[in-house]
This record gives structure tokens, C-alpha cells and sequence, in this order.
């Protein structure tokens, strides 16, 4: 039982730091980004002059500009891989930690412990958060009647899938040379199952609560986050992943998820949403510059 105690300890951890996080003083909302939206309101009317162009475009494609100012997102998840990517291959950092995990959860394992340790790994199969997503998708319908939901959950779900078989591709890692205690196949780095249930549950938690008070959502944020660590812990000590393919997985999943959210409005669910509604309020400040202009009025 030792393991699965680990496994509940990380990810109690998780939610009790997403939790804290999303309280004064920090007042964070992990799964909806807002925050960002404003900054990207306040970059326009700061550059109103692509804010008026970019409101002669169509909404949905002016998403493409939340895309291309997001590549912050990515720059910020293609770092964190590399770091972990460079640690493996140094064998420094949380490298140096691989094989003592590897080796504590095959040697500790019991048929309990992993029999619950695959019923949390089962949380980040594919089938599983198919499944799970589907059914939200049907059920937001429903009772929104907003198709952008589905393509949503979808968007979210295929592309991290996408992105980490490509990695596992271009990585080619072994997996730990230790008994592997559930099935698997394919290389190593980074884990799927990881990468999949931190983007997954972020995107069902956002669905479910965005209709929610903040501190519903804060508690809807820290159940996603328990999950995806559940999932990472279990894969790392069922042995079929070393410690470093769990921690890019999760930088893996959850980067999507954010630049998926994003591009989707967060809580509006509208495709190009915040791109369009910057573009509004820059041409507005705008248009309000000029007519102060014209009547003699100072310029700001």
C-alpha cells in the first residue's frame, strides 16, 4: 500500500497548490485564461492599429491572431521539455531521480497496490477520456446548444495525442528496464497517459464549471490537477515510465490545453472570442482618440 499512499499524496498536494493558488492574494484561475485576454485587450489599445484591422476580419478567423500571440505558451512548454529532455540527457536534475522511482515502485508493489495504481492510470486512456468527453459534449449540447464545446473537448483531446506521438517519435526513448506492472508499447518520452489527462480533465473541468462561481472553479481547477498527477504518479511507479516522461507529459498537456483554451475564449466557448472582442475594444479606443481629436480635446 505504500505506493498508492505516494500516489494520493502527490496528487492531494497538486490540489491543495492549485486550490491556494486560485485564493487571495493570487487569485489565479489556472483553467480559464482571462487574465491573458485582458493583456491582449490592453496590447491592442496600445497598437490599436492592428486592433482596426484585425475587426474587418471574420471572428472566426481573427482566432488566428490569439495563436499567434500565444506562441508565448508555446515557447514556455517547448522550454520546460527541453529542460527535461537536456536532464536526461546530462543525467542531472530530476534525471538523477529516474531510476530510484522506477525502482521503489516496482520493488514496493503489491496486487493491491497495483491493481488501484491502474484503476488512476486508467484516468488518462485515451478510450477512457474519449469516452468521458464524448459525454460531456453530449450533455453541454444538450443544454447550450453550443456545437463549440464539442470542437473543443475534440480540439483538445486529438492535439495532445497529435503532439506527444510525435515527440515519442522524434525522442525514441527506452522504456525503464524494470517490471512493468500494467501493458504498454511504443517509446517512453513523453508520457501519453500523462500529457493526455493534464490537457483532458483541465478541458472537462472548464466545460463543467464555467458557468460556476470562482470558488467552484478553483475547486473544479484542483480536482483536474489532482487527476493529472494521480495519473503521472501512477505511471512512474507501475514502471512504465521513467519520472522525466511524466513531468514533460504533464508540461506536454497542459501548454495545450492553455493555448486550446485560449484560442476558444475559455468560459464564452466562442472560436477567435477574445481575439474578436480585442479588436473591438481597440477600435473603439480608436475611434475615441479621433473624435477627442477632432473636437480639440487632449490625445492620449
Amino acid at each position: 500500500m505504500p505506493v498508492t499512499l505516494v500516489v494520493l499524496a502527490v496528487a492531494l498536494v497538486a490540489a491543495g497548490v492549485v486550490w491556494f493558488l486560485a485564493r487571495r492574494p493570487f487569485g489565479l484561475d489556472p483553467i480559464d485564461p482571462e487574465a491573458e485576454e485582458r493583456r491582449l485587450v490592453r496590447w491592442l489599445i496600445r497598437h490599436r492599429r492592428w486592433g482596426q484591422a484585425a475587426g474587418t476580419i471574420h471572428r472566426r478567423t481573427i482566432g488566428g491572431l490569439v495563436l499567434v500571440l500565444a506562441l508565448v505558451v508555446v515557447f514556455a512548454t517547448a522550454l520546460v521539455v527541453g529542460l527535461v529532455f537536456d536532464m536526461v540527457d546530462r543525467h542531472s536534475g530530476l534525471a538523477r531521480w529516474d531510476r530510484a522511482v522506477a525502482n521503489w515502485g516496482s520493488q514496493h508493489a503489491t496486487s493491491t497496490s497495483t491493481a488501484a495504481l491502474d484503476l488512476f492510470t486508467q484516468l488518462g486512456s485515451t478510450t477512457v477520456l474519449i469516452v468521458i468527453s464524448s459525454g460531456i459534449a453530449m450533455w453541454d449540447y444538450v443544454r447550450r446548444r453550443n456545437a463549440e464545446v464539442t470542437a473543443f473537448l475534440f480540439t483538445v483531446l486529438v492535439g495532445v495525442i497529435l503532439i506527444n506521438n510525435e515527440l515519442k517519435s522524434l525522442v525514441d526513448r527506452e522504456r525503464p528496464d524494470v517490471t512493468h506492472l500494467v501493458g504498454t508499447s511504443g517509446s517512453s518520452f513523453p508520457s501519453g497517459h500523462s500529457a493526455a489527462a493534464a490537457a483532458a480533465w483541465c478541458a472537462i473541468a472548464l466545460v463543467v464549471s464555467r458557468r460556476w462561481s470562482r470558488r467552484r472553479r478553483a475547486l473544479a481547477s484542483a480536482v483536474a490537477a489532482m487527476v493529472a498527477l494521480a495519473v503521472a504518479a501512477s505511471r512512474a511507479l507501475l514502471g512504465v515510465h521513467w519520472l522525466t516522461d511524466v513531468v514533460a507529459g504533464l508540461a506536454v498537456g497542459w501548454g495545450w490545453f492553455f493555448l486550446s483554451a485560449l484560442a476558444f475564449g475559455g468560459r464564452l466557448q466562442r472560436l477567435g472570442e477574445p481575439a474578436a472582442r480585442a479588436a473591438v475594444a481597440a477600435s473603439a479606443s480608436g475611434r475615441a482618440r479621433q473624435s477627442s481629436s477632432t473636437l480639440g480635446g487632449p490625445s492620449k
